[in-house]
């Protein structure tokens, strides 16, 4: 397995190198760029700029070079661990980022926590109980969750908090904290309100995978060796944890590659519709603006998740099936 990983590893630098000209190909392809959408917001305001400051302006941004070259100054600056600085914000794109990715990361990993909490249990329970009236209520929710789209969750959640209880469940900090330094207090504080915006990620995954779990299990509880441990007199719950549960981990553990980017990229409506200061609407408003550097950082984050799932799903499968080999020989 080691030489595995090391090998994944190896190959990293080239799978970033590819995903970054693809990343940096699509944020251009759009027609114009930040210059013409920054003067069409001048215009729009009654303001205007003259042609000199305009060339001055291309020269800054560097809107006036091709394409390669622009791509040659970002890459150049990725190398050097720079990414950029934003040309809407003029601020370096390590900060716009940092500032919004430890609660990305935060709420991402509530999210997922609360999915496979609930989903687990619950896709036992339906497998191992299956035609029983709580299996059917958990088909029926788990239906519901899928079919329901997060934004309309949270549109309902806020307008039932704010219309029966009084309170605003919108953003991750009270008004106190949201400027504030971090802090005991403030980490407090966003405990007690990233738990909304979690469950409402969470919903769709948690009916997704708890289907998944209740179909892989009761394919296992029909094969051949539960028949025979159970002739042997091993006990229901025993079987049922010592191995067909293990094995239907399977494909939930390979979904870990492309449920982890989903999570930050999927938080990008939600986090627009309940004002969460994450990194989906900046990602939106730099595409909008066409910021070119920092919607490119954001979009190659996401690509490395993509990539360092993947690896994390095929470590977890090798560790959980002996079965699975990395690599062959005898």
């Amino acid at each position: 397995m080691l030489r595995y990983i090391i090998q994944r590893l190896l190959i990293l630098p080239f799978l970033v190198l590819l995903f970054s000209i693809i990343v940096f190909g699509l944020v251009q392809a759009p027609p114009g760029d930040f210059l013409t959408s920054y003067i069409a917001t001048l215009a729009g305001t009654g303001s205007s700029m003259d042609q000199a400051q305009a060339e001055a302006l291309k020269m800054q941004f560097g809107v006036d070079q091709p394409f390669f070259v622009q791509y040659g100054r970002w890459m150049d600056g990725l190398l050097h661990g720079d990414l950029g600085r934003s040309l809407e914000y003029q601020r370096a794109n390590s900060e716009l980022i940092g500032d919004r990715l430890v609660l990305t990361i935060a709420l991402a990993l509530f999210a997922f926590v609360i999915t496979w909490a609930i989903a687990i249990p619950a896709g036992i329970y339906s497998a191992t109980h299956q035609n029983s009236p709580l299996d059917y209520l958990l088909t029926m929710f788990n239906y519901v969750g899928v079919a329901t789209p997060n934004f309309m969750l949270a549109l309902i959640l806020m307008w039932f908090a704010f219309s029966n209880l009084g309170i605003s469940i919108t953003g991750l900090f009270s008004p106190a904290y949201v400027q504030a330094p971090w802090s005991w207090d403030r980490f407090v504080d966003l405990l007690k309100h990233i738990w909304v915006p979690a469950i409402v990620l969470g919903v769709a995954g948690t009916a997704r995978l708890t289907r998944v779990m209740r179909a892989n299990l009761l394919d296992e509880l029909n094969k051949q060796y539960v028949v025979t441990a159970r002739a042997k007199g091993l006990s229901e719950w025993r079987l049922v944890m010592k191995y067909p549960v293990r094995l239907a981990f399977n494909p939930l553990i390979s979904t870990i590659g492309w449920y982890l980017p989903q999570l930050f990229s999927g938080s990008l409506i939600v986090a627009t519709v309940m004002n969460l200061p994450n990194i989906g609407p900046l990602l939106l408003r730099s595409l909008q603006q066409q910021d070119m550097y920092l919607a490119g950082s954001i979009l190659l984050i996401y690509c490395l998740l993509t990539i360092i799932g993947t690896l994390i799903s095929d470590i977890l499968l090798a560790v959980a099936d002996p079965r699975i080999r990395m690599e062959g020989g005898n």
